[in-house]
């Protein structure tokens, strides 16, 4: 109980962090409805058939360029994930927005993750839901997926 009370004179202390955790909470809660939506519609509607990710174009042709997005695409996700894990006990999306950082940092086996969890039928039909409403087709994945 000691330490309880410790944490909140601390914030009491310095309520310019819990200002700014909060509004950091905000924007991330705001930043992973919009990215989540604009990741899932821009999703290639074939991109599950497959039983092992196909290398992408810029692999050879852009590898810098390559790199940095790849470096970009992954501290985003790392700040989400920490966004995520502060969002557990301060408002907002915490669970949407770890499993969104999860799906935009590069980590072995992420691609049978995707795979599984885009077994699950409610999690096909919400993705597609959302692919609808952007007017997208919806996607497709292998029968042994269902």
């Amino acid at each position: 109980m000691n330490f309880i009370n410790s944490f909140i004179q601390w914030f009491s202390d310095h309520p310019e962090i819990l200002v700014g955790l909060g509004i950091s909470s905000i924007f991330i809660f705001l930043l992973s409805i919009l990215g989540i939506s604009w990741f899932v519609a821009n999703i290639p509607e074939d991109y599950f058939l497959e039983s092992k990710r196909k290398p992408t174009k810029w692999r050879k042709q852009k590898p810098m360029l390559r790199l940095a997005l790849i470096f970009g695409k992954n501290i985003i996700g790392l700040f989400l994930i920490i966004g995520g894990l502060l969002m557990l006990v301060l408002p907002g999306q915490g669970l949407l927005t770890i499993v969104t950082g999860l799906l935009l940092i590069n980590y072995p086996g992420k691609y049978r993750l995707e795979q599984k969890l885009v077994g699950k039928p409610s999690i096909f039909r919400t993705l597609n839901w959302i692919r609808i409403k952007a007017n997208k087709p919806p996607l497709k994945r292998n029968t042994s997926q269902q």
